[in-house]
């Protein structure tokens, strides 16, 4: 059974074996002055810390390899930028003008690409729920809707009628590839011929325009054969249905789950996992695309997201102080915390210093500045004495979370994105309390006497 990535347990790692972690008990932290060129100080100073920062060029790097991995292999790839990853406008927009169309997971997403100028013809529209009305408006434009349920085949049938044309509509299915945990909650199961009776009904619906098939087989996926089985399948049912049903779909959509890889280098890497590259996944999936026997190749479709975004992201936070612990270790508050970082639940993150960091090392664990005891970055590392205001750069923090921070005992930060020429661009501005309370109102029998 093919496994997927799991984050290694620091808290029950010894400390004798501390060089599993970050930071060796042997070496001085990592230095980085400067992300792209611009210095980390210039970047606190005037955007404050703490401070979401992104890399273009890394961002144009990851996406233009993993691009070509595919696009060499097979003569018509598309990839659609997953903006439930990241789904800052400005980092949209870039992968927008690489040449990604945009998939989304929800009404609200959907109308963040609308906004952004994305016609809805290049809007994939996924996800487990999808409200009627949001259908209604994917329809009339064109929308590429993947259904998940057959509850949701009746509602697009209403919808369509509604509109007076029938829906571009592909079906997700769910799959047994090979893992431990088998993503069955999302679409049609292929096995058990879910997937089979959901294109019989949408065959003899003149509402229904069937162009694609469509799986996600799960996240961090580190076998690159389960993508084999997955796409072997996901082929065969593809020749079935075009047989069968006498249909010409239009794509295959294979999903994503490729993993970032930063984190996983070096001392990173936990020595039982091997890492696969880009390319490997590639070959995978666009040799098993070759046996499908339509006359015009089929478009191979891509929502790789993590695998595209999470090196290009990193967060500065700075010690505001520091205690010794009962147990001996040395506590480092930061000011930027769990709440920031969704992924810390499964990461363990590469840790630098913008400035010199040297002395011995000594157990630390590092917290955030939240009133919970939960608040925990890294529970226990090796580390020399880190003073009062020195910067951290932890990365990788591309991926997910700017769009499930949460905005919880302190304000959330700005986030910016440092370009290729060297210039610093603000992507969200740091929260104030007018930005929290935007959407509060207070009933005037609630309000107190001196309130202004």
């Amino acid at each position: 059974m093919a496994k997927q990535y799991e984050r290694p347990l620091v808290n029950k790692i010894d400390p004798a074996s501390t060089s599993k972690l970050g930071v060796s008990p042997k070496h001085n932290l990592p230095k980085k002055e400067d992300i792209d060129g611009v210095s980390v100080d210039e970047l606190t100073k005037n955007h404050g810390s703490p401070l979401f920062v992104f890399s273009e060029k890394k961002i144009k790097e990851k996406y233009n390899d993993a691009y070509a991995a595919f696009s060499s292999r097979y003569e018509n790839v598309q990839f659609a930028w997953s903006y439930k990853t990241n789904y800052l406008k400005g980092i949209c927009a870039l992968f927008h003008k690489m040449g990604s169309i945009a998939e989304v997971v929800s009404d609200f997403e959907y109308e963040k690409a609308r906004a952004l100028g994305i016609p809805g013809s290049d809007i994939i529209y996924n996800g487990p729920y999808k409200p009627f009305d949001s259908l209604v408006v994917a329809i009339e434009e064109g929308a590429r809707i993947h259904i998940d349920n057959f509850g949701e085949i009746l509602d697009i049938k209403k919808a369509a009628q509604k509109v007076g044309k029938p829906a571009r509509v592909a079906i997700r299915i769910n799959l047994n590839a090979g893992t431990t945990h088998q993503w069955s909650r999302f679409g049609f199961n292929l096995e058990n011929g879910q997937a089979k009776e959901a294109i019989e009904q949408l065959a003899i619906m003149p509402e229904m325009n069937l162009t694609g098939l469509h799986t996600h087989i799960g996240t961090f996926m580190m076998d690159p054969h389960a993508y084999q089985v997955a796409t072997k399948k996901m082929v065969s049912f593809f020749n079935e249905v075009e047989e069968e049903f006498n249909l010409t779909l239009e794509y295959l959509d294979m999903g994503g789950g490729l993993p970032s890889l930063s984190h996983l280098k070096g001392v990173y890497q936990p020595p039982e996992i091997a890492i696969p590259t880009v390319e490997k996944y590639a070959e995978i999936i666009c040799n098993e695309m070759k046996n499908i026997k339509s006359q015009t190749p089929p478009m191979l479709i891509m929502e790789t997201g993590r695998h595209l975004i999470d090196e290009g992201g990193t967060l500065v936070t700075s010690v505001v102080a520091d205690k010794l612990l009962p147990d001996g270790r040395r506590s480092y508050v930061m000011d930027a915390g769990v709440n920031l970082m969704y992924t810390a639940t499964w990461y363990n993150f590469k840790m630098e210093a913008s400035c010199d960091v040297e002395g011995k090392a000594e157990p630390s664990i590092i917290n955030g500045p939240l009133c919970m005891n939960i608040d925990v970055i890294n529970e226990f590392i090796m580390l020399p004495r880190l003073e009062r205001n020195t910067k951290l750069l932890l990365s990788p923090m591309g991926a997910y979370n700017i769009t499930q921070s949460m905005q919880f005992i302190r304000y959330r930060p700005a986030a910016v994105l440092v370009t290729e020429d060297g210039e610093t661009l603000v992507l969200k501005k740091a929260e104030d309390l007018e930005a929290v309370e935007f959407s509060e109102e207070l009933p005037l029998r609630l309000r107190l006497k001196n309130e202004a």
